[in-house]
């Protein structure tokens, strides 16, 4: 075991991560219910960020967890302790905050050791779980500096290091890399990932970044309106958003609205008003006034003398050795991820879709519940 290793197996053995419930939890604020009969079970040692637009709750529901504000209704569980009511200092958690929330007078070790020496620590042991706490999250040989002498990836390592001090059993970050540049984003969140996992800490991590929370999350919560829209794991929640809410804010998505029919063997076709119908090679299900996600992968770019389905480029965007193409087909638009060397705006080119999933009331459909059945088929209008 290499030294850096050691150290913090030595460390995970001060912590005593625990799971946390949220059971039928709601909270009015100025008059407007914010969050309404939320339920959240997050297990010992999982990471679930809490992901969706401004507005939708996810800080509220982290400040109730944390004890900073107190839920009009329900209950909030921390193993088999209830701390609904019970103030942020007295709650086996710690906050990372969005803004670092450091002392600009004082040195990064007094920083860190600011909430030891207000619990009253022992010294001796308040050294010992600082130094732990720095070596960490790498910051050693920077103990003496102020904030002002660090960089933002170094300011926001040192309020990760003030959380872990405290041996907490649930740590809250709140929106913890939304002040830094991309490129130290994706830094410092791989060092977050790296710790947490290395802890064993159950953590919730605020974001209104897609790409923060499928990199770093076990399960990933998407919020909207005050509610859970989705709980599940970052593949499946890319590859099966449940909700046309879900599929339109993580990644990308074009949407085709008309009446979809299933066969047996799960390709399909999209009867779109105006067009001719739309072969897919696998659809979720059928449904009449349906609305069809595709994502960019699922549209294959080819040459449209050999194609079924033809479309004209609109827009080509460079992203790498690959462009985001927007084509259109007749009067819709889908995009593509391909390669775009040889391609030009107003190029005719061969579509195919690969899959899409269908959606009707904003809800997706399954082949399992399908009006058509899982093997059923519907006849052409």
């Amino acid at each position: 075991m290499t030294q850096s290793a050691s150290k913090a197996a030595r460390t995970a053995r001060r912590f005593s991560p625990e799971p946390l419930t949220l059971s039928s939890v709601s909270i009015t604020l100025g008059g407007k219910s914010i969050i309404k009969d939320l339920d959240l079970a997050i297990g010992k040692g999982e990471m679930v960020c809490l992901l969706g637009p401004s507005g939708c709750g996810k800080t509220t529901t982290l400040r109730m967890i944390g004890g900073f504000l107190t839920p009009d209704a329900g209950r909030i569980t921390v193993g088999e302790r209830d701390v609904t009511s019970l103030p942020p200092e007295r709650r086996p958690s710690a906050m990372v905050f969005q803004n670092y929330a450091l002392w600009p007078h004082m040195s990064v070790e007094k920083n860190v050791a600011f909430p030891l020496k207000v619990a009253k620590v022992p010294r001796d042991e308040r050294t010992a779980r600082v130094r732990e706490a720095l070596a960490l999250v790498g910051l050693e040989e920077k103990a003496g500096r102020r904030p002002a002498r660090l960089s933002g990836g170094e300011q926001q390592r040192v309020a990760l290091a003030r959380a872990l001090v405290q041996n907490p059993s649930l740590l809250l970050l709140d929106e913890p890399l939304s002040n830094l540049d991309a490129k130290l984003r994706v830094q410092v969140r791989e060092e977050i990932r790296r710790i947490q996992q290395e802890l064993g800490m159950t953590s919730v991590f605020v974001t209104h970044d897609q790409e923060e929370a499928l990199a770093v999350a076990d399960r990933i919560a998407v919020m909207n309106g005050g509610r859970i829209e989705q709980l599940t794991d970052p593949t499946t929640l890319y590859r099966r958003p449940a909700t046309r809410f879900v599929a339109g804010f993580i990644g990308t998505m074009s949407f085709v609205k008309g009446r979809v029919e299933r066969r047996a063997d799960g390709s399909g076709r999209i009867y779109v008003e105006g067009l001719e119908p739309l072969p897919i090679d696998l659809v979720t299900g059928a449904a009449e006034h349906a609305e069809c996600g595709i994502r960019p992968e699922n549209v294959v770019i080819g040459d449209p003398r050999a194609a079924q389905l033809k479309g004209t480029i609109e827009r080509i965007t460079p992203k790498g050795h690959l462009s985001d193409l927007v084509v259109r087909v007749g009067a819709i638009r889908v995009r593509s991820l391909a390669k775009a060397d040889d391609l030009r705006v107003d190029d005719e080119v061969g579509v195919r879709i690969t899959e899409a999933l269908v959606y009707r009331d904003g809800v997706l459909v399954d082949a399992a519940t399908s009006p058509a059945g899982p093997t059923g088929e519907q006849s052409a209008a």
